[in-house]
């Protein structure tokens, strides 16, 4: 699906503030989630969606896509600016690994990057990924194509360049891990319901849900 760009502003590697380390979390994911039965499996999905939902709200992404892939993992695909991916000024790894590595990393607490939307205030990315057998994360900005690959919340392949791109926006793929969840089977119903709640909300935002499970894609495209 092609995703229309939109415009572009400054949203650098100086603006993810890091506050804390991600070991808690897979000890105590209801601390983060609030439950490891199927709400908490849902609310991945939400937390990972908060992200495009808060460049929605900052101006920068008019379209958001979110697939239930064969395999119950989730695709969530925006036309935001992209996570940013240069070295972390502070942490000397590149910042898009230090939102999903680090707790609490995020764009929202400093107030220049991100506006906060419905989610846990930046900590979302780390926390799903923490949660995640395996988690894919593509950025696409400053004419390139990015990608690594984290298992268990632990990054197993560097931040590399995979071709170019003329657009902007990130595409996070993630499995939550069957050793955290009671079931690993998402609700397309129950992701429809809070997506028609976030697109009304956010007026002119066109929010996609589709599921791939079946032989025939069931889709749903939202926008008011």
């Amino acid at each position: 699906m092609n995703i229309p760009a939109k415009q572009e502003k400054y949203y650098g590697d100086e603006q993810i503030q890091v506050l804390e380390g991600l070991e808690a979390v897979r000890k105590r994911p209801g601390m983060y989630i609030g439950t490891t039965a199927s709400r908490g499996l849902h609310h991945l999905v939400y937390e990972i969606m908060d992200n495009s939902i808060d460049e929605a709200l900052a101006g920068f992404c008019d379209t958001i896509m979110v697939i239930i892939n064969k395999d119950n993992s989730i695709t969530n695909i925006d036309n935001g600016r992209g996570i940013p991916v240069g070295i972390h000024p502070k942490m000397g790894i590149p910042t898009v690994e230090v939102v999903h590595t680090i707790l609490h990393a995020g764009g929202k607490f400093g107030g220049d990057g991100y506006k906060v939307s419905g989610g846990l205030h930046g900590v979302g990315a780390s926390v799903v990924n923490a949660l995640s057998e395996w988690m894919e994360v593509v950025v696409l900005r400053d004419g390139k194509k990015y990608k690594q690959r984290y298992e268990r919340g632990k990054p197993v392949t560097k931040l590399e360049v995979i071709g170019e791109s003329d657009h902007t926006g990130t595409i996070t793929t993630f499995k939550p891990d069957p050793q955290i969840f009671d079931e690993i089977v998402y609700d397309y119903d129950v992701l429809l319901k809070r997506f028609r709640e976030l697109a009304f909300l956010n007026r002119g935002l066109t929010i996609h849900l589709r599921d791939d499970r079946e032989e025939e894609p069931k889709e749903t495209i939202l926008h008011y």
